[in-house]
């Protein structure tokens, strides 16, 4: 039971602190409770706490540029929404309604979110529940270079899995789809990199087929990669839809569609309206998160100490056969465990094991993939090295235990 957090830290009821290794899974961005966040959320919370999108107020439009601003190309039109699940079901609206195509191809081993649109573009079987979903929705092969046909040693890599996209379109489809969607790193499937060049040719079958590219940038979000502000960036393209939560807010009920004016003006054409999307509380602190990450220069810290954990983690990996394979950008790692390094068989309850030997010691990680055999590692932005070490020596310990 969480009662109290500061910076990457929380404590439970008994008063023992915690090293957050997960931050309420990639939400809490500038670390809990930052004094600039909460100064701005106050300062709101006193003036005008809701007063819907009916009316104007200066928080959602001042909100609105500074997050397009952080967006390249024709990315400039922001739709305000409360949580991932939610953008991207907005994302799969507006891709339908501007190609007028109905299918959307995306990618096994995903997670879109919970509600009954997102849940079907998801494709883990624990989250899909027994009934009538994925109408409309093809699943192509996950790019995944390590349990995947075509491994990080193939320069061809990219490019062959994206031609699975290409025959998804071919075979499953009429030819013609609304949109292409895909995490730019997958979360809950267990930090999935994809190879180089895989989004672009991805992107390049999609929009042959008429179809819009959409990038869930929900946990790769604000600076998290860390060489790069968006998880996209990272395989040089430029979507025509992103979506984006958890990080947004540090906490708050807050998430984002932003897109180009023309796929925007189709939301025109129809009333489409969120009760809570754009309202002048959590845009005051999304506003205050942006600025934090930017003075404090959260980003750089998320490079640096996500390169300085990763190294670390690469002396387990060599210590310690239980795990098969290490990998992330900036602070969003993953370490998947294995019963066997040549068959790669998931080490499922040794995972599960893992995680409450290191709640134990102090520090809260998550798991992910489909049988919950990947550590998740995704803390503040505020990182030190201290708690990077720390965070190496308590995962060490763990394995030793197994």
């Amino acid at each position: 039971m969480l009662v109290e957090g500061k910076g990457q830290y929380v404590w439970d009821e008994h008063g023992r602190r915690y090293l957050d290794a997960f931050a309420g899974i990639a939400t809490i961005s500038v670390g809990h409770c930052h004094p600039h966040v909460l100064e701005a959320t106050r300062n709101q919370s006193e003036t005008l706490q809701h007063a819907s999108t009916i009316y104007l107020h200066p928080n959602i439009a001042e909100f609105g540029r500074a997050l397009a601003a952080k967006l390249p190309g024709d990315l400039k039109v922001c739709y305000f929404v409360n949580s991932g699940s939610e953008a991207n079901d907005v994302a799969m609206l507006m891709a339908r309604a501007y190609t007028g195509n109905y299918d959307i191809v995306a990618l096994r081993n995903a997670y879109h979110g919970g509600n009954m649109s997102a849940m079907g573009l998801s494709a883990h079987s624990t989250w899909k529940f027994n009934v009538p979903h994925s109408f409309g929705v093809h699943h192509a092969l996950c790019a995944d270079p390590y349990r995947g046909q075509w491994g990080r040693d193939d320069p061809d890599a990219g490019r062959n899995y994206a031609a699975d996209v290409k025959s998804v379109i071919d075979y499953a489809t009429p030819g013609q789809i609304a949109a292409f969607i895909a995490e730019s790193i997958q979360g809950v499937g267990g930090a999935v990199i994809y190879p180089d060049g895989y989004l672009k040719h991805a992107y390049e079958h999609t929009r042959a087929a008429g179809g819009v590219c959409i990038a869930d940038e929900v946990q790769t979000g604000f600076g998290r990669t860390g060489r790069h502000f968006w998880g996209f960036q990272l395989q040089g393209v430029i979507p025509d839809i992103v979506t984006m939560a958890k990080g947004i807010g540090d906490g708050v009920p807050l998430a984002a569609v932003v897109t180009s004016r023309p796929i925007a003006a189709v939301l025109a054409k129809r009333i489409h309206f969120n009760t809570f999307g754009g309202n002048p509380v959590v845009c005051a602190q999304g506003k205050a998160v942006l600025e934090v990450i930017e003075r404090e220069k959260l980003q750089e810290n998320a490079s640096q100490i996500g390169d300085h954990i990763r190294a670390g983690l690469e002396k387990l990996h060599s210590k310690h056969n239980v795990i098969g394979d290490v990998r992330g950008r900036g602070l969003m790692i993953g370490v998947e465990l294995v019963k066997d390094r040549g068959t790669k068989e998931p080490a499922k309850a040794e995972c599960a094991r893992v995680l409450e030997l290191a709640r134990a010691s102090g520090l809260l990680v998550g798991k992910g993939g489909l049988w919950g055999q990947t550590i998740r590692i995704k803390p503040p932005l505020c990182l030190t090295l201290a708690d990077a070490d720390f965070l190496v020596e308590a995962l060490d310990a763990a394995f030793a235990e197994l």
